[in-house]
């Protein structure tokens, strides 16, 4: 499994241009709010799930987007969904609770688990996610993160949560 300095390494070597900021551990959305204030642009939550089919799933937001994982399943295409556990995530992304973030798609080799993107963080100048721990915010461009995701192969459905629709010209795989 990658670490955050072979993710750092990973970022410069593809381009993309990233500033880091270290701070004490943040475990849910809404904690370390004055962590987030300091730090310019899109602030991300992110749930690792798992559908009635075992199909791995990764959903990053907007951390005020507001997701009703009753009525997400059939805007993605998934079966009903509920939150993957700690060993599955571990192996899949190399991360545990707390520490989950879009950056774990480095450590997902086989292409198990399915990125879903809210439309908010796409159209974002900037995002942050942590850099596969919870002690530290990354900062990227929204060009720099379709650019880590090309790289290591995922092309994400994006989902407008405001409207609870996969986002126009985005298709279902």
């Amino acid at each position: 499994m990658k670490s955050r300095a072979d993710l750092m390494a990973f970022l410069d070597t593809i381009g993309v241009a990233h500033t880091t900021h270290d701070h004490p551990a943040v475990f849910r959305v809404g904690e370390g709010e004055d962590v987030k204030a300091a730090i310019p642009g899109a602030h991300t939550k992110n749930l690792f799930l798992k559908d009635a089919k075992g199909q791995l799933w990764l959903i990053s937001a907007a951390d005020r987007t507001v997701i009703d994982l009753k009525r997400l399943h059939p805007v993605i295409g998934s079966a009903r969904l509920s939150f993957g556990n700690e060993a599955l995530m571990l192996e899949a992304l190399g991360v545990t609770p707390g520490s989950v973030t879009a950056f774990g798609l480095i450590n997902d080799s086989d292409h198990r688990v399915r990125f879903v993107l809210d439309k908010v963080l796409a159209d974002a100048a900037s995002v942050n996610f942590h850099p596969l721990t919870n002690t530290a915010t990354t900062t990227v461009t929204a060009q720099g993160l379709r650019s880590f995701l090309a790289a290591v192969g995922v092309t994400p459905l994006v989902v407008d949560f405001t409207q609870m629709q996969v986002a126009a010209g985005e298709a279902v795989r």
